[in-house]
């Protein structure tokens, strides 16, 4: 445990930290989930949907310094070539 009080306030800045940002990446496995199922399925019209608002979640990830901006750009990237395939 720290014994400053700079290193306390740190530490539970940290925590609330974390908690946001495994919500944030709670939100994007489950949407990656989503978009895969509709991946396999073949489902063209849920995919087209699923890929939007999974490019929108990874872009609000990559602000907010969740994932970083090249990561979200290569996932990004990987959905929409994936997607492609099925069209």
């Amino acid at each position: 445990m720290p014994i400053k009080h700079a290193a306390i306030k740190a530490l539970r800045q940290t925590e609330k930290r974390t908690v946001v940002n495994n919500a944030a990446r709670a939100k994007l496995v489950a949407l990656r989930r989503a978009f895969r199922k509709a991946l396999t399925a073949k489902d063209s019209g849920k995919l087209k949907e699923l890929l939007s608002s999974l490019q929108q979640a990874l872009d609000k990830a990559a602000q907010k310094k969740v994932l970083t901006k090249n990561n979200a750009g290569r996932i990004k990237s990987r959905l929409a070539a994936a997607a492609l395939k099925i069209k």
